[in-house]
């Protein structure tokens, strides 16, 4: 089904309920099987992402955790491409596990799936390395899209939180050209190329996407991204998009 794109330049969401994100990878044949690690203390919801995705060509459950604390070592044992990840659990947040999961496994995605539409939530878990923010009205029967869209290089937000999210990235922009210069220090300085695959990163392209409109390989827009991040000391796209705010390489109103 073909994706109805947002109307709204800058904003680094793609998902739209029902649809593939646009530029989606697909699945190559012989392609390893994406390692997906579910992290939800409610035992029904986390059964039925599990049905979803053991019916699901190229997926594989690498283990289910009921808390943060158990996300983090399972994460640490099972290195999962992709965590799915509720916000309210129990001994270690969801917020706080996936700032840990970073640390011991950079190349994880995160996906948070959560009843939670509270902005401050959306916000912490973007800070916190997600790569995607979906709430659990979704159709299960898509979580295994978002699963392939995230691992591809793809950032997913619920349509219903794209407004808070483009109001935060205008607040920060504001708040940031009131501020005096001291107050925060300037990104490190990137190449024309990364800035310019960051311009792009900043409209929602995937990977994929970039690698048409520059004319160079998929591989390497994984290293310019890679590099971004790296240079800029963040874990996420969205973060790499709040840096494109702060910096005014996009304009958002």
């Amino acid at each position: 089904m073909t994706e109805r794109p947002s109307t709204t330049p800058g904003v680094p969401v793609t998902s739209v309920p029902g649809s593939v994100p646009v530029g989606t990878p697909q699945e190559e044949p012989g392609a390893d099987p994406i390692r997906v690690l579910i992290a939800d203390d409610q035992p029904l919801f986390r059964r039925g992402v599990e049905m979803v995705l053991e019916a699901a060509h190229g997926i594989e459950l690498v283990g289910q955790a009921c808390d943060g604390a158990e996300a983090v070592r399972m994460s640490i044992e099972g290195v999962p491409d992709v965590v799915l990840m509720d916000i309210r659990m129990p001994k270690t947040t969801g917020i706080e596990a996936a700032r840990r999961i970073k640390e011991v496994a950079p190349s994880a995605k995160i996906v948070m799936l959560t009843i939670s539409d509270e902005e401050e939530d959306l916000f912490e878990a973007i800070r916190a390395g997600a790569s995607g923010y979906l709430l659990k009205d979704i159709p299960l029967d898509e979580v295994a899209g978002a699963v392939r869209s995230v691992h591809g290089g793809q950032s997913l937000i619920n349509p219903s939180m794209a407004g808070k999210l483009l109001s935060e990235f205008a607040t920060l922009a504001r708040r940031d050209a009131e501020e005096e210069p001291t107050k925060h220090a300037p990104a490190p300085k990137l190449t024309d190329r990364e800035m310019e695959v960051l311009r792009l990163v900043a409209r929602g392209m995937n990977n994929r996407d970039i690698a048409k409109e520059l004319f160079i390989s998929e591989n390497t827009v994984k290293n310019h991204v890679r590099n971004i991040l790296e240079k800029l000391q963040i874990h996420s796209r969205m973060e790499a998009v709040m840096i494109a705010v702060r910096e005014k390489l996009i304009e958002i109103s």
